[in-house]
């Protein structure tokens, strides 16, 4: 029959719940050969827009402003962050013009980019209005929770 082990339904209830209580996103056991990995879907306060044809290395639209991130980018009164772990998207889709490049004059809950997280497009939107000052990512970029993707000055 193999190296099938049937896990304990209470037993992964109450790793889930243990993700719930202490705000981890998974949790993975390991013993010999056996491995069980629970995974729960953070919550985003950023809106879901429905999935957009990607390709795999997505080209974006002209020549991109990118500063490279400094240690105090992320203490920035202006710096948009990244809400999640995913991939950083600056256009809708490959081909298409930029959501917002460096000089752009935005107003609070326009759309800066998006941020791909489990095959979901997440909206990152303008925290408050501002010009954009800097953009710290690149189209195509892993991306951390907490990483500061734009400067709003």
């Amino acid at each position: 029959m193999g190296n099938f082990i049937q896990f304990d339904a209470t037993a992964i209830r109450e790793l889930a719940q243990i993700l719930r209580d202490t705000d981890l996103t998974e949790i993975e056991l390991v013993d010999g050969e056996s491995r069980l990995r629970v995974v729960r879907q953070s919550v985003v306060a950023a809106p879901v827009v429905a999935p957009v044809a990607v390709s795999a290395a997505p080209v974006a639209a002209g020549p991109v402003a990118v500063a490279a991130p400094e240690a105090s980018d992320a203490d920035h009164p202006g710096a948009v962050t990244s809400p999640m772990v995913g991939v950083a998207y600056l256009a809708p889709e490959p081909g298409a013009a930029q959501f917002v490049t460096v000089g752009t004059k935005v107003t609070q809950g326009q759309t800066l980019l998006l941020v791909e997280a489990m095959k979901t497009f997440n909206q990152i939107k303008a925290p408050r209005a501002g010009t954009v000052t800097r953009i710290l990512v690149e189209s195509g970029m892993p991306v951390e929770y907490g990483e500061p993707l734009m400067i709003i000055e």
